[in-house]
């Protein structure tokens, strides 16, 4: 062999191949998202990123990948005639050629080496962008108009969607490229390797008839017939895939429930039933490992007595023309060896079956991830506009997600400085009224007329952000936009004085500070951003009657041009409104002077 000129000619094979699979696959992929659910999903998270109307680099990216798996290719090649070379030498007992041998085997495996690190960084570079850029994707979707919040009332609630973008981002990312370059490596590998037993290969007598390449037409055989069995076996493993990550996200949820509520869990002594909840958890868990574990013996077992019998079904075949001395021990050892790689390659989407199905149940949480969103974000035929001042409910009514009307045809305004009361019965819909009026609500219809830019919604129980205590004082703006002295003197307005010392202090203040303190702190956060409308639901539940007294109080104080509407069950409350909005169970209501 001319080493130079096969340098040349791998160079000018690698070019012409690129082309063609480029070519065929582009063309494979194209079928597979027309014609397939899961070529569509496949698209549905790959198209963006790889278009490129967005950026030419990924595609260019995939392609340098695609050609050093060429490159690794054309290089097994080399070396399976590196093998024929270096065991006739051995035959020959030819020294010289030998040791020429053993240098080339320096050179082509120092390629090999090269090849192997270049593809590595490539392929993590173009891994890691295309994490970072979907994981960007679907939070912004997750986070954009609030759909975080408002899959929590879909029918068909959207479960561990920190599972979906952390972990199954990246399982999608990486096992699509490792599949991808798989499939290419496999069926590049498979044409070169069946040249190569073609030539190699001699004939066989069956039934009496001599057929030329009969160990061609074997192999093939072979590998389809086991494919298909092994296809059977491992169809089980989707949807127990599918089921192993939704049965894990959930037990690791209850854990993390157990230490968010320790201490409502400990005065209730309620230990027993979260441990028995944890248990059956726990239990669904390992019972579903077990199917997968068994389900993956009789798979894995299949694929593992298949590649043994491999191993020496090409020396039974050629070892008789071996004894006859129609071909050489280089021959012999370069047929082993291509066999060898050609069933590799030929049984690289029987092998790969257990991946695929872990892929597919990926992307079926991927894609479930996305329509709950889809429905979530689902237009509302509410019309939320913005208000200089005012604000005002026309023709409003309010259903429930099973259509039940809970508010029907509101027609309300509330002038600037106004202060509304609302009351009624537990389940009404006294807090749905408020979510309708932030933009949260998709089952209503009517007009809200309302100061989008200024306005803040306290809860009855507050959130807190991770951090000091001048960034939960100042939530949702940045702590840098208030100064210390000011900090200072809402938290003595607001009585919450003792804490000043700790503003800068980092603590999990959700466990530190009572609900009473959070509520008081979240008082302090309107005097901070004085908003044109304050939407409070049972903002001082926690409170007793003088703390709550002293808190509206404040507000009437430092806030007068202030639009308050509160919801409450409190009789105390009415003295610190103008207005009451009456609602009942039958959907109608009435609004009352007070």
């Amino acid at each position: 062999m001319d080493y130079g000129q096969e340098a040349i000619t791998s160079l000018l094979w690698v070019l012409q191949t690129l082309a063609i699979t480029a070519l065929i696959f582009s063309f494979g992929i194209f079928l597979l998202v027309r014609f397939s659910r899961w070529g569509k999903q496949f698209w549905q998270f790959a198209g963006g990123y790889l278009s490129p109307k967005r950026s030419i680099k990924p595609l260019l990216f995939f392609l340098l990948i695609v050609a050093l798996t060429l490159v690794s290719v054309r290089i097994s090649l080399v070396y399976s005639e590196w093998y024929n070379n270096m065991y006739t030498s051995l035959q020959e007992f030819n020294q010289a050629v030998f040791w020429q041998q053993m240098g080339l085997f320096c050179v082509i495996a120092a390629c090999a080496v090269s090849t192997s690190l270049a593809s590595y960084y490539i392929e993590q570079r173009f891994i890691i962008s295309w994490i970072a850029w979907l994981n960007d994707e679907l939070t912004n979707k997750w986070m954009t108009n609030r759909a975080y919040y408002k899959t929590q009332y879909l029918s068909a609630n959207l479960d561990n969607p920190d599972q979906r973008i952390q972990q199954d981002v990246q399982s999608y990312v990486k096992t699509t490229l490792s599949l991808s370059t798989g499939v290419i490596d496999a069926v590049t590998s498979m044409i070169s390797y069946t040249i190569l037993l073609w030539g190699l290969a001699g004939p066989m007598l069956v039934l009496g008839v001599e057929i030329p390449h009969m160990m061609v037409f074997l192999v093939f055989a072979y590998v389809i017939f086991t494919t298909l069995i092994a296809f059977w076996l491992g169809r089980p493993l989707i949807h127990l895939n599918f089921a192993n990550e939704r049965l894990n996200a959930n037990y690791r949820y209850s854990l993390i429930r157990v230490k968010e509520y320790a201490e409502s869990i400990a005065f209730y002594a309620g230990e027993k039933v979260e441990q028995n909840q944890l248990y059956r958890q726990f239990r669904a868990v390992i019972n579903n490992m077990w199917n997968i574990v068994f389900r993956t013996l009789k798979f894995s077992g299949f694929n593992l007595i298949v590649s043994q019998i491999s191993v020496v079904f090409p020396l039974l075949i050629q070892v008789g023309r071996y004894f006859e001395k129609q071909i050489k021990l280089g021959d012999l050892m370069q047929t082993l060896q291509v066999f060898g790689k050609l069933h590799t390659n030929l049984s690289f989407f029987r092998n790969s079956y257990d991946n695929f199905a872990g892929y597919k149940a990926t992307l079926d949480r991927l894609t479930g991830f996305t329509y709950a969103i889809d429905m979530a974000n689902r237009e509302s035929e509410t019309d939320i506009r913005n208000s200089e001042n005012d604000v005002i409910f026309k023709g409003l009514t309010i259903k429930n997600p099973f259509g039940r009307t809970l508010i029907n045809n509101v027609n309300l305004t509330l002038p600037q400085g106004a202060s509304l009361l609302i009351q009624g019965d537990s389940g009404v819909g006294k807090t749905t009224l408020l979510r309708t009026a932030a933009g949260l609500w998709s089952y209503s219809q009517g007009t809200v007329y309302c100061p989008l830019d200024s306005q803040l919604f306290l809860a009855q129980k507050n959130y807190l952000p991770q951090g000091d205590l001048s960034t939960a004082l100042a939530y949702p703006k940045n702590s840098a936009d208030i100064d210390r002295p000011l900090a200072e003197e809402i938290l003595r307005k607001v009585q919450l004085g003792h804490l000043i010392e700790r503003l800068e202090q980092e603590q999990d203040w959700t466990r530190i500070l009572s609900l009473g303190e959070q509520q008081r702190l979240a008082f302090g956060r309107l005097l901070l951003h004085k908003p044109k409308v304050a939407f409070l639901d049972e903002a001082t539940a926690s409170m007793d009657e003088g703390l709550e007294d002293a808190m509206y109080r404040l507000l009437k104080s430092e806030l007068p041009n202030m639009t308050l509407i509160s919801v409450g069950h409190r009789s105390t409350l009415k003295r610190y409104h103008r207005q009451q909005l009456q609602i009942f169970a039958d959907g109608s209501w009435a609004l009352n002077e007070i």
